[in-house]
């Protein structure tokens, strides 16, 4: 993690010019910036369902050397010996993996036959960081989370029994994995994901913001920040690869215009995959509608045995 409280001793004497001043300042900004505070504790309250059990787990992740929580919907009742697909469900930036929980009903979906975990990923865009080495949330993710779901519950391990779905920043997330870990989810679904992000150009308007995209991503025109961007990625990838992809966002939603033109590309280049709009903007309450439908594909992509 970046120290969220540098130390630094800064000299300014009256000769100092105003713009050397205002540069010391950017700098200790950026560095706040760039650290992943937790949004402030608001009250848990888990939505339950008929049939269906939830679970916080905490463990050790070698990858980010600290402990990280994750919470499971989990059927009630498991035949001996059965072995459920996994859902994994990515939160948005600002937010934490307990928002599925408290603010959507994805957890009904667990009755069809489905361990659904929500994953920790901070305001990481569940990457590598480009230039903080030590905050490695990919593999925090694919690595030491998977296989801590697959040890603990009753879960299927390999591709064909995965499935990965996010909002907003997981939505980033779970196209940017679909294209660059093909072998690992069958289906991946992006509700109003920020597709664009690591092709956004600095902007002093939202400069915290532009400097925390800089230490996840890299700077721009970087390598690693083409890397990273799926407009990029999407022109290299291979179509029958990469998962069923299932994108979708409101029809009043501010990231509308590069999703369109994403899902533009993935037609170009005969991806499977569908998309849709529906009335909403970019809050729980249009998420928490589409997940429906992302679930209803998903179910004909991931098989399971529903005990409903």
């Amino acid at each position: 993690m970046l120290n969220c409280a540098p130390s630094l001793r800064i000299i300014d004497p009256p000769m100092k010019s105003l713009r050397c001043s205002l540069w010391v300042v950017l700098v200790v900004a950026a560095a706040f910036a760039g650290c992943h505070s937790r949004p402030q504790a608001t009250t848990d309250h888990a939505r339950t369902f008929p049939g269906v059990a939830n679970k916080d787990v905490t463990f050790f992740s070698s990858a980010l050397n600290q402990n990280m929580q994750y919470r499971v919907y989990i059927p009630e009742n498991i035949l001996l010996g059965a072995r459920l697909p996994a859902v994994y469900l990515l939160h948005g930036c600002g937010t934490t993996f307990r928002d599925w929980s408290n603010y959507s009903d994805v957890g009904a979906y667990a009755a069809d036959g489905f361990v659904l975990v929500m994953v920790d990923g901070t305001c990481s865009y569940y990457m590598n960081e480009a230039l903080s080495p030590k905050d490695r949330y990919e593999d925090y993710f694919v690595r030491d989370l998977i296989a801590d779901v697959e040890s603990r519950f009753p879960v299927r391990p390999g591709r064909e029994s995965r499935a990965i779905v996010g909002v907003s920043m997981g939505g980033f997330a779970a196209v940017k994995l679909a294209l660059t870990r093909p072998d690992l989810f069958a289906f991946s679904g992006a509700i109003s994901p920020a597709i664009d992000v690591p092709g956004r150009s600095f902007s002093w308007r939202r400069w915290s913001q532009s400097m925390r995209f800089r230490i996840i991503f890299g700077p721009s025109g970087s390598d690693t920040r083409v890397r990273s961007d799926p407009f990029v990625l999407v022109k290299s990838a291979s179509p029958d690869k990469t998962p069923y992809l299932y994108v979708t966002a409101g029809d009043q939603e501010p990231l509308l215009p590069p999703i369109r033109r994403f899902t533009t590309l993935l037609k170009a280049r005969n991806y499977a995959y569908e998309f849709h709009t529906a009335p909403g903007g970019h809050d729980w309450s249009e998420w928490d509608q589409q997940i429906p439908g992302c679930f209803a594909s998903l179910l004909g992509h991931i098989p399971h045995d529903s005990p409903r």
